[in-house]
């Protein structure tokens, strides 16, 4: 037990967060005795004492994993680790090492993967059960001031510690192999933007034990409802900022991955859709998050502190929390779409067995969506107050924006013409169900960004329908057809079709039969965010919640294929999918530090059918490449 408590680890880590913990709260009340206040506050907005606590116990449980301890030992001038022992947090020789502080990218994107899945049931589970209080109005289940605090943390996990952090993991798995790195340029952030993450997840979780419930004022948090929320709201912004933090790091984590550490040959016009979508990407979490972590900030200021920055009353500006919260919250949408259309682009093109069409046009269609979704936030505003002569430029930017998705679907489209195209894979499927149910939840978007439609079903069910249509039809649809399509790379075992068709199609009527019923039901006034509503509406939400009921079951049936075939399955060849990019031309799963030496790059990653087309050259081959005689992905520059 005292030898498991000296080394760095979950058990140390546990014993700083107490150690953390301890010294927060008792600064706190050492500091309120000194200046002659009670020793601990516990009004509804206040607790400073927990909130020092909490952010206190949460470095302490970094400190004590051992997520600091290479940066110690140079700021105080230490000797850094010799030889091999530079390494000896690199990479997994069992399973135990997926628990600890670990600096290999395909580590870190596995340990992403696992608990954001661990996540995403929970806030699953949370979705149920406000769907069996909603089959039939009046009070079921749980209560009005319960079912709040429900979808709240539902919205505040899926959004911040699942879709958002998923993709990340994806991408660390997948990226530096894509471009030809031996891993992300820094591995010891790259892990700590990890850790960082389950923190955000146990407290939004934990909100539920607060005095007073879980924060209930949406994952919106909109002042001044969040300003006097009980306790459980302060969980709410602390669990933002670790997320926030959390994602900041990697993604710049990743845009020095990319513009630096890419192979020989690999210039910008032969990078995977991939890689230029977490690209995209990473420039709009690093551009647009601080804007959420500082609105977050401000709240817990004028809760704790007792500033004014919302308080109208004190002279604060309520809508200007809605002003900076959307300023990040729309280009959030994008960052949880933008890794999606990435993973799509593979899948289809490999799966289909075709290049992509019109490649140099799908990474510009990237960077231009990044460009106009900043001048899009107030449409979410329409009904706040805010000024008559933003509404019409801010209809028009919200329309413009389509254009770029636009030319992505028609891309995808002119990828499958005429392509090869295997039904029997499940990442296909799924990649196949995102076009159709992305493209209904934008036209659905078109609709809501005309003022007058907007002003019509503003807080009905047919936001939640738009919503879910774009997040769980677009974002988890990807995310599904990305661990499918990467799973055999991942693990080196093959997952079972059959089971993994099971789990499309049921996933696919599921979701069809919960949301498109709630378009009509919110054209009609049914309100969203409620635990009761009109008896009219009884007969639909009663078919709504049984859908949504199969649409859960399918998620067990997925998580059933995974660890059974992550245990059992077939071994997998090094490509499966007959793929060109350069991550399927080494093993599965890949070397720790995936190349012996780097490869050399020589053309587009799509040539699927051109004759004597090579994206690379691995070490140790010896080849004549032939380049493909027409201008386009491959030609070289």
């Amino acid at each position: 037990m005292v030898a498991t408590l000296k080394k760095p680890g979950l058990g140390r880590g546990a014993l700083g967060a107490v150690v953390g913990f301890a010294f927060g709260y008792g600064l706190v009340v050492v500091l309120r005795l000194i200046s002659g206040l009670p020793a601990t506050q516990t009004a509804q907005t206040g607790y400073p004492q927990l909130i020092v606590a909490m952010i206190t116990g949460a470095l302490g449980f970094l400190i004590g994993l051992g997520a600091f301890d290479y940066w110690f030992r140079w700021a105080v001038g230490g000797p850094t680790y010799p030889g091999e022992l530079e390494h000896k947090d690199h990479g997994a020789q069992s399973w135990r090492d997926y628990f600890k502080f670990n600096t290999d990218h395909k580590v870190i994107g596995i340990q992403y993967i696992c608990t954001t899945f661990i996540f995403f049931f929970v806030g699953g589970l949370m979705a149920m059960v406000m769907r069996a209080e909603l089959a039939q109005p009046g009070t079921q289940i749980v209560e009005p001031a319960t079912f709040n605090g429900l979808f709240s943390a539902h919205a505040a996990i899926m959004i911040f510690v699942f879709v958002i952090p998923v993709f990340a993991g994806i991408a660390n798995y997948v990226l530096p192999l894509m471009i030809g790195a031996p891993d992300m340029a820094f591995p010891r952030l790259n892990a700590l933007s990890f850790w960082m993450l389950p923190i955000a997840g146990l407290l939004f979780v934990g909100s539920f034990l607060c005095p007073g419930g879980a924060f209930d004022a949406g994952w919106t948090g909109y002042a001044p409802l969040s300003t006097g929320a009980p306790l459980g709201q302060s969980f709410f912004n602390l669990g933002v900022q670790f997320a926030g933090a959390s994602s900041i790091a990697t993604a710049l984590n990743f845009l020095v991955t990319i513009v630096t550490m890419r192979a020989p040959g690999m210039n910008f016009w032969r990078l995977p859709l991939l890689v230029w979508a977490n690209l995209s990407t990473s420039l709009l979490v690093v551009a647009a998050t601080p804007f959420i972590a500082g609105v977050q900030f401000m709240v817990l200021f004028d809760r704790a502190l007792h500033t004014n920055f919302f308080q109208a009353a004190f002279g604060g500006d309520v809508i200007s929390y809605q002003h900076i919260f959307w300023f990040y919250s729309h280009p959030a949408v994008y960052i949880m779409m933008l890794p999606g259309f990435g993973i799509v682009s593979e899948v289809i093109s490999s799966h289909s067995r075709k290049p992509i069409f019109g490649y140099r046009l799908m990474a510009l269609a990237l960077i231009g969506i990044v460009v106009l979704s900043y001048s899009v936030w107030a449409h979410h505003m329409f009904v706040a107050g805010m000024f008559s002569w933003l509404r019409v430029p801010m209809m028009i930017t919200t329309l413009l924006i389509a254009v770029p998705t636009g030319i992505k679907i028609f891309s995808w489209l002119g990828t499958l013409f005429h392509g090869v195209i295997h039904l029997r894979s499940t990442a296909m499927l799924f990649a196949l169900g995102f076009i159709a149910t992305f493209t209904i939840g934008g036209i659905s978007g078109v609709m809501l960004g005309m003022i007058p439609i907007d002003i019509h079903v503003s807080d009905t069910y047919f936001v939640v329908a738009h919503i879910h249509f774009v997040l769980f039809g677009g974002s988890v649809f990807t995310i599904f057809a990305g661990i499918y399509h990467w799973f055999p790379k991942m693990t080196g075992r093959m997952y079972d079709e059959k089971l993994g068709r099971i789990h499309f199609w049921l996933t696919l009527v599921g979701m069809l039969g919960t949301f498109i019923p709630m378009h009509w039901i919110g054209m009609e006034g049914m309100p969203r965010r409620v635990a009761d509503y009109s008896a009219t509406f009884g007969d639909w939400n009663l078919f709504i919640s049984i859908c949504a009921f199969v649409l859960g079951a399918a998620q067990l049936i997925f998580l059933y294929n995974m660890i059974v075939s992550w245990r059992y399955g077939p071994k997998a060849g090094p490509n499966p999918w007959r793929a060109k990019t350069i991550e399927w031309q080494v093993s599965s799963p890949p070397p720790v530090f995936n190349f012996d030496e780097i490869p050399r790059v020589v053309g587009g990653p799509y040539e699927f059918g051109v004759p004597g087309a090579r994206h690379v050259i691995m070490p140790g081959e010896e080849a004549e490449v032939r380049q493909p005689e027409r201008a386009g992905v491959g030609a070289p520059t």
